[in-house]
């Protein structure tokens, strides 16, 4: 891809920074954190430091000030390395603080978005129930509301930073005879399950921030990938929440919800693209060294085939991906562009691990080299932020709806 299509020098610049971070710091210590499904806690913190997670936030937000476009390469650099860290980005930014940005009152952006935009908070969105998963309005947890506030009961499930967080967005139901449109979003704060290892490590704690009687994470997912990123279960028992809290007007929070997620789906398209091009540049350097009949494999047919049909899809994944950010930036309409570059870059994502093992051999199925890794972690791509059916949903209703426009 010509880069001059979609970057400025600024937007390279940021590129050689993340890149040169992932891969000294992020690397040397991504199958370790995969292994033990620790929280990266250090890393966490440096990324706060280099403005990782606030990247297209203004500045007097706490923001870096910076575009969609530099935060797509932000996410996008780091998944070559690690996803863990690169969702850790994508959902804190775009799930756990842009419904804020976007709908949230100027004391709600005051009190909230520097501390997530800094680091010195994870945020968290909490759309994802038991039995609303691919049918978002199938939304069950209530809120009822009493004498100046709001009463929350209910289960959110598979929420990122459920456990690490300290503030979340989440949707509830509270005109349950509205059906979608009877749907409203909150803010709600509690402390993070880990705070001495946050303490530890100088981040994402801040004690200013309420603890709201009932909230609390509930038990930590052992899950295939995404490993060393905290997944877990919100619940809301009794949970009274400011109205103040309440983000936009009544009935609003599933329409801007599904806005959030257009957007979240060009951040996983990022972070699906990043793992493609990992694996790919993993195989290209095991294919130049490894030695099979005299010769380095790099100069079979069979591998370069493999080799050939990874690089091809990866370069229409950068087009699509970066067209749709482009969109995005501009203020153009994106959703459709949005859900064409989730569908296409997720499934890349688990052809190019798939092709990647392949090229690996055996060592490849081991955890020796990364792409074991890297497959392990494509598979969720197809699934988070709507799953491949829902996108193929998704595209075919603006494609009839533009016809009968």
């Amino acid at each position: 891809m010509d880069d001059s299509l979609y970057f400025g020098e600024q937007h390279l610049a940021v590129r050689e920074m993340v890149r040169a971070f992932a891969q000294t710091e992020i690397a040397p210590i991504a199958a370790q954190y995969d292994a033990s499904s620790e929280f990266p806690w250090p890393t966490i913190k440096r990324m706060g430091d280099l403005g990782l997670l606030g990247v297209p936030w203004p500045e007097e937000m706490g923001g870096a000030g910076l575009d969609m476009i530099a935060y797509m390469i932000t996410i996008h650099e780091l998944a070559k390395v690690c996803a863990s860290h690169s969702i850790t980005v994508s959902a804190h930014t775009t799930l756990g603080t842009s419904p804020i940005v976007y709908f949230g009152s100027d004391e709600q952006k005051r009190r909230y978005v520097p501390k997530l935009a800094s680091g010195s908070v994870l945020g968290g969105f909490g759309l994802t129930e038991p039995g609303a998963g691919s049918d978002a309005g199938g939304t069950q947890t209530t809120a009822v509301r009493k004498n100046g506030h709001y009463v929350l009961n209910g289960t959110k499930r598979f929420i990122t930073h459920a456990g690490v967080g300290e503030v979340f967005v989440v949707t509830a139901v509270t005109d349950p005879g509205k059906g979608t449109k009877g749907i409203s979003s909150f803010i709600l704060t509690k402390e993070t399950v880990d705070l001495a290892a946050a303490k530890a490590a100088g981040v994402c704690h801040d004690a200013s921030l309420p603890t709201l009687k009932g909230f609390r994470a509930g038990k930590k997912e052992d899950k295939l990938g995404w490993r060393a990123s905290d997944t877990r279960e919100l619940i809301f028992e009794d949970v009274e929440v400011p109205v103040e809290n309440r983000l936009g007007e009544e009935g609003m929070g599933f329409v801007n919800f599904m806005r959030t997620l257009d957007a979240g789906r060009i951040g996983l398209a990022a972070l699906s693209l990043g793992l493609a091009e990992g694996a790919f540049d993993a195989s290209v350097k095991y294919a130049s060294v490894r030695k099979q009949f005299g010769q380095a494999i790099a100069g079979f047919q069979g591998i370069q085939f493999q080799l050939s049909d990874m690089a091809t899809e990866i370069e229409a994944g950068r087009h699509l991906m970066f067209h749709a950010a482009w969109l995005a930036q501009h203020g153009r309409p994106f959703a459709k562009e949005a859900a064409i570059a989730k569908l296409f870059c997720s499934e890349l994502a688990m052809r190019a691990t798939t092709k990647a093992i392949q090229v690996h051999g055996g060592y490849g199925y081991t955890k020796d080299y990364p792409v074991e890794r890297m497959f392990r972690d494509a598979k969720i791509c197809e699934i988070g932020e709507g799953t491949s059916e829902i996108q193929r949903l998704v595209i075919a209703r603006h494609i009839l709806r533009e016809l009968a426009d």
